[in-house]
């Protein structure tokens, strides 16, 4: 005899049942998501690495400088601000033209020329009692197999690097700290955030999204068993 097939009501409980296990706290099944925003855990003060991309855009750095090894007639930016993480981080702003920038720097056989866009942010990014000094563009002239930090060190000495070779300071500043935390939004978000003014930047690549916490994604899982079996009871009673 043919075993009989589980009713609609039952099929959809167990597909409820199947969806809170599956789901991983921190996500819920859209149908019951609801984001909470994160509470702000407070920026970093740091210089971040970017490169220039043949469409204009800057593009966060993959590599950090002492293994990125730059091409002829690449152009690297370096911006220091306060940042959330990497993908909330402030691009730098100004232009940064390969043949402007390199234009009194020429060609040397076995050497290689690199533009850099130094941008020291701005006074909400500064530590207290310092004060950024003028965004620059500076053409390096390096050995052909030169990384990027050797192209820099090439035009914005002294630079300061901490224990664990993070780049803390360019042409000295800042002269104190690196990478530290500060509680609070981080004086970007008003100027320099990837699509704000002066950026040149499309604001795609900003943060501000929320997220489900621990809790958030039980309860959503369980939202979602409840209504799956609300539709289980409501199929029932359209068979009887």
């Amino acid at each position: 005899m043919r075993a009989r097939r589980p009713g609609r009501g039952v099929r959809l409980v167990r597909l409820g049942l199947v969806l809170a296990v599956l789901t991983p706290a921190g996500a819920a099944p859209a149908a019951a998501a609801v984001a909470a925003p994160q509470q702000d855990g407070g920026s970093y003060r740091y210089w971040s690495f970017w490169e220039r991309g043949g469409s204009g855009s800057w593009k966060y750095a993959t590599q950090g400088p002492s293994v990125l090894r730059p091409e002829d007639g690449s152009v690297l930016g370096f911006r220091f601000a306060l940042s959330e993480n990497s993908q909330d981080a402030a691009k730098p702003r100004g232009s940064a033209d390969f043949a402007a920038a390199c234009a009194d720097t020429g060609e040397r056989e076995g050497r290689k020329r690199v533009a850099l866009r130094l941008d020291f942010g701005t006074a909400a990014d500064a530590p207290d009692g310092e004060s950024p000094p003028e965004s620059r563009t500076a053409c390096a002239s390096v050995d052909a197999d030169a990384n990027a930090a050797e192209a820099l060190a090439g035009v914005a000495e002294p630079l300061r690097y901490n224990s664990d070779a993070l780049l803390c300071a360019i042409d000295g500043y800042p002269s104190r700290g690196c990478g530290e935390q500060v509680r609070g939004e981080g004086g970007s978000r008003k100027d320099g955030r990837p699509g704000g003014a002066g950026d040149g930047g499309s604001g795609a690549d900003g943060g501000g999204t929320g997220a489900l916490g621990p809790v958030a994604g039980i309860a959503a899982g369980a939202a979602a068993i409840a209504v799956l079996a609300a539709a289980a009871v409501r199929q029932s009673r359209r068979r009887g």
